[in-house]
């Protein structure tokens, strides 16, 4: 597998969310960028980064995505459902808030309806394995959306997995970083506070990077969580595109209805013929 083929998988996961934005409750108290005083001892630092996580069952926020290409740019609105560890929901909707697209990704599988067309997907990770030969899975997807550290390929990290990350803490600053097993790094970057402020992907040679970088952080509740966040794909540090999500009206632990009926007469195509059709509609 050349080295594109290392990266692909990660760009599949980054175009579902790119191809989204095809188609609040926000505190007014800001959570500044915090220097570290001085250098933690390595299971302290990780035991208060997970302690310093934003903690949810379920979440809920409206999303206002900017998607910027070196021949495009447009907007569009997108309505996030999420129940932890197990599914969540994207509606995007360009148009007057009306719903183009409804997007379910869940631990196994992800589905598409498009209702301009009356036609949708389901797929299993496993179907699309031949796109996706990397560790990176719904857990990891979900920790990114939730400024979360994470292992790739794995649910959770326990204490006893601390060693799969190397620390350096440096000018007040954190890097933690791994590999997962096709040699892709993820370099994690946080302030004094442990609080994650980036995540970067990037294959060995390092002509392909993802860059997703955390900013504006509020308070939601009585927890600090990202209002901004700043997603690039590079080629030879050159930005193939970028999309920007502004995040408002985010509760937690709310009862949340996650519907995903199909209707009758609309009809099931593949992964890549859904892609096409979200990608043909932001023309």
């Amino acid at each position: 597998m050349n080295k594109w083929g290392k990266f692909r998988g990660l760009v599949v996961f980054a175009g579902i969310i790119m191809l989204l934005s095809l188609a609040g409750c926000k505190s007014s108290k800001k959570v500044g960028t915090v220097e570290s005083s001085g250098t933690k001892a390595y299971n302290e630092f990780f035991a208060s980064m997970q302690e310093q996580e934003f903690h949810f069952n379920t979440l809920s926020a409206r999303l206002n995505v900017d998607l910027n290409l070196p021949d495009k740019n447009m907007s569009s609105r997108v309505d996030l459902k999420m129940i932890k560890d197990s599914v969540f929901q994207l509606s995007v909707q360009p148009f007057l808030g009306i719903e183009v697209f409804r997007i379910e990704l869940s631990i196994d599988s992800i589905k598409v309806i498009d209702r301009i067309n009356k036609r949708f997907v389901t797929e299993s990770y496993s179907g699309l394995k031949g796109q996706t030969p990397i560790d990176f899975n719904f857990y990891n997807l979900q920790a990114l959306f939730t400024n979360h550290l994470f292992l790739p390929g794995q649910q959770a990290i326990s204490p006893k997995q601390y060693n799969h990350f190397r620390l350096e803490q440096e000018n007040g600053l954190a890097e933690v970083k791994t590999k997962d097993s096709m040699g892709l790094l993820y370099t994690f970057t946080a302030d004094g506070e442990e609080k994650l402020l980036a995540t970067h992907i990037s294959e060995p040679s390092d002509k392909y990077m993802l860059q997703w970088d955390y900013q504006d952080f509020r308070l939601a509740g009585d927890q600090p969580f990202p209002m901004l966040m700043d997603i690039r794909l590079l080629e030879n540090n050159l930005s193939k595109g970028n999309i920007r999500i502004h995040f408002s009206h985010i509760q937690t632990d709310m009862p949340l209805s996650m519907d995903f009926s199909i209707p009758a007469k609309y009809k099931r195509i593949t992964f890549a013929q859904i892609i096409k059709a979200i990608s043909n509609n932001s023309n």
